[in-house]
């Protein structure tokens, strides 16, 4: 009964979308209040449609009712409680689910949050809304039905993938699923202004909220992502430039771009054709994100489905969505007229180029993560782009963007003066450059990724800082730090932990240890300055698992440190191992260590290493996340720009 009442709300969620995509867009057009006004409870309304179908679904995995194909394909009865909910979204199925519900979230918050938005924007803004989320529920209804049900019942089910009966997994797609799709938003609002014939400052204060906020789901999500990818795979590495992490990597390039470009609109009113082009393109990466995991074009151990037929109709959804959008914005070009001019040397110039570097910068990820299928259809060649490629070709961009974000966030709109800047940022190049040298000096004989890396993260901290203590003025009153705006702090907060991140990961590519070796008991072996000894290796019954747990003591200078408990674990039901790596986390490094196979001649192989400031890795993105949200409740986010403007805007004509 549960069941049925789910697939029930999920259909009329269906027709609701359909009634919310054409009456607030006719209403706009034809000026009709009663119209205009069915989007705003209709959004309510789909929303909580929606929310009654996932929570149904949610209910059959908690009970293992495997009369349903989803669950006995996702689901064991000896599954722990959280990976019951989280098979919810483990699979293609419930994760179209859990997209759309997140669609309708977004646009019930654009109804709700959105009064001072213009009535015929914000009815165009939740007709596009809502017309995505059409488009969606058919393809699940169609094609991705979350509430088939099987003939005869099975006793019990097969189980969810061992890799995603993980924490940071359960977590890691919500998350990224609210950063993707709350693009959508921006999107509508793209579109929408489009349509409406008017893209001004307060377009850009209204659009701001919703890409921050999808940008701030979206870092957390790629950092929960990295860090499971860490810690749960036993192979070392935070990033592999997977195609799936790089179907959430460009999207979140294309974010950060939006967001920077959004401001110019805002405060100059420049850059407007290009920022709805960034709000077109970035909900089309993430749609192209999605066609990625879900249609099999591109191998990943990340993809949902291999299904060339569920494929094709994503693809169908992309080509249409993103090409119309496209389409209408060469359509409609005149309108984006820009008013303000600004100098070479200005803020907005750096904006800009920040803007330039990461697109430009996505799309040398996107080349990268689509020529092994491009070659294979044009040329017949299997060609495999990796790393190497990508750390050659990605990296010089994110130097640069580095370089040039203190300078662009101390810079004064219009017309500025580099040179009052620079001597402003001087202690903060001197400190970098000083730092930079200690490093060079300390680590003879190895690359420059280390230092460059020590530079640029001194330098991205530093230049906040720098930026902060001149707000206080030429007395450097501290106290005028606490009555700055929010934004101000979660811009330098955001900065400095974009720095940390990068110093993080040129730390660990650049010095990180490795040692590979078959351990017999009770003999000790050095790494580095560590000293490593396996004391016991048993078998131990988990949950739904069984287990071989090695126990490593580890020393330094002759004191202990830690007492590692690595695993390799066996999915009796999914019949698949997993590798569980024992980490002992410090602030300055890493001991990671991970128990492969027991030797015909004894011992068990062991792969070690001591990974510095991987820890600055994360905590860097949690930096970001945390700059992000210090802006977002920023009360000026909350009080749409041009709200004394109401007015005037409702009687643009309809175009």
């Amino acid at each position: 009964m549960i069941t049925e009442l789910g697939h029930f709300a999920l259909i009329l969620a269906f027709l609701v979308s359909i009634v919310q995509m054409v009456m607030p867009m006719v209403g706009a057009h034809k000026r009709w209040p009663g119209w205009m006004a069915v989007g705003e409870p209709a959004a309510t309304l789909q929303f909580l449609l929606v929310a009654v179908s996932f929570a149904a679904l949610t209910y059959s995995f908690v009970v293992s009712d495997f009369s349903l194909r989803i669950v006995y394909e996702n689901s064991h009865s000896d599954k722990p409680m959280l990976y019951k909910i989280s098979g919810v979204w483990g699979n293609h199925e419930g994760s179209m689910l859990l997209w759309v519900l997140i669609l309708a979230l977004f646009g019930a918050c654009a109804a709700w949050f959105g009064a001072n938005v213009p009535p015929t924007l914000r009815a165009r803004v939740l007709a596009v809304q809502s017309s995505i989320s059409a488009a969606f529920y058919t393809f699940i209804l169609f094609t991705s039905n979350p509430f088939q049900r099987l003939s005869v019942a099975p006793i019990n089910g097969t189980d969810l993938n061992p890799l995603l009966q993980d924490p940071g997994l359960a977590f890691h797609p919500p998350f990224l699923y609210l950063g993707y799709v709350g693009l959508s938003i921006c999107f509508s609002f793209a579109v929408a202004a489009l349509i409406e014939g008017r893209v001004d400052a307060a377009w850009g204060r209204w659009v701001r909220p919703w890409t921050l906020a999808a940008w701030i789901f979206l870092t957390i999500g790629i950092a929960l992502g990295s860090w499971w990818a860490y810690y749960e795979l036993g192979w070392g590495g935070f990033w592999f430039w997977d195609p799936v992490e790089n179907a959430s990597f460009m999207p979140w390039l294309f974010a950060g771009a939006l967001l920077h470009s959004a401001i110019v609109v805002e405060k100059r009113e420049s850059l407007k054709s290009w920022t709805i082009l960034l709000a077109i393109l970035a909900f089309g990466f993430s749609l192209i994100g999605t066609f990625i995991v879900r249609s099999g074009l591109l191998t990943s151990v990340h993809a949902f489905a291999n299904d060339p037929v569920r494929g094709k109709y994503i693809l169908f959804i992309l080509l249409f969505f993103t090409g119309g959008a496209l389409t209408l914005f060469a359509a409609r070009a005149k309108v984006m007229e820009a008013k303000g001019v600004f100098g070479v040397v200005s803020r907005e110039s750096a904006l800009v180029a920040n803007n330039v570097l990461l697109a430009v910068s996505s799309f040398v990820v996107f080349v990268g993560t689509m020529w092994p299928f491009v070659a294979e259809m044009l040329f017949d060649r299997k060609l495999s782009v990796g790393p190497p490629f990508f750390n050659m070709a990605f990296t010089p961009f994110m130097v640069v963007l580095g370089l040039i974000l203190p300078i662009g966030a101390m810079i004064s709109w219009k017309r500025g003066k580099l040179d009052r800047v620079m001597r402003s940022l001087m202690p903060a190049f001197g400190l970098a450059v000083a730092l930079m040298g200690l490093v060079w000096a300390m680590q003879t004989g190895r690359s420059l990724m280390g230092p460059i890396g020590v530079f640029l993260g001194t330098w991205l901290v530093a230049g906040a800082a720098t930026d902060l203590i001149s707000r206080t003025g030429q007395n450097r009153d501290l106290s005028r730090l606490f009555r700055l705006p929010r934004s101000e702090w979660g811009k330098a907060v955001a900065h400095s932990g974009l720095g940390i991140t990068m110093l993080g990961v040129a730390a660990m590519l650049a010095w990180q240890q490795e040692d590979i070796r078959v351990a017999d008991l009770n003999t000790p072996y050095s790494v580095g300055a560590y000293e490593f000894t396996l004391l016991d290796v048993q078998r131990v019954q988990g949950p739904n698992y069984i287990s071989t747990m090695g126990e490593v003591r580890v020393t330094k200078a002759g004191r202990d440190v830690a007492v590692l408990k690595p695993e390799k674990r066996i999915y009796p039901v999914a019949r698949m191992p997993t590798t569980e790596a024992a980490i002992d986390y410090r602030f300055m490094r890493d001991v990671y260590v991970v128990i492969g196979d027991a030797q015909d001649g004894g011992g068990w192989v062991m792969r070690i290493y001591i990974k510095p400031l991987a820890n600055w890795i994360w905590g860097g993105s949690l930096l970001m996340a945390l700059g992000g949200c210090l802006s977002l409740s920023d009360r000026r986010y909350r009080i749409a720009a041009g709200a004394r403007k109401a007015a005037p805007v409702q009687g643009v004509p309809a175009e």
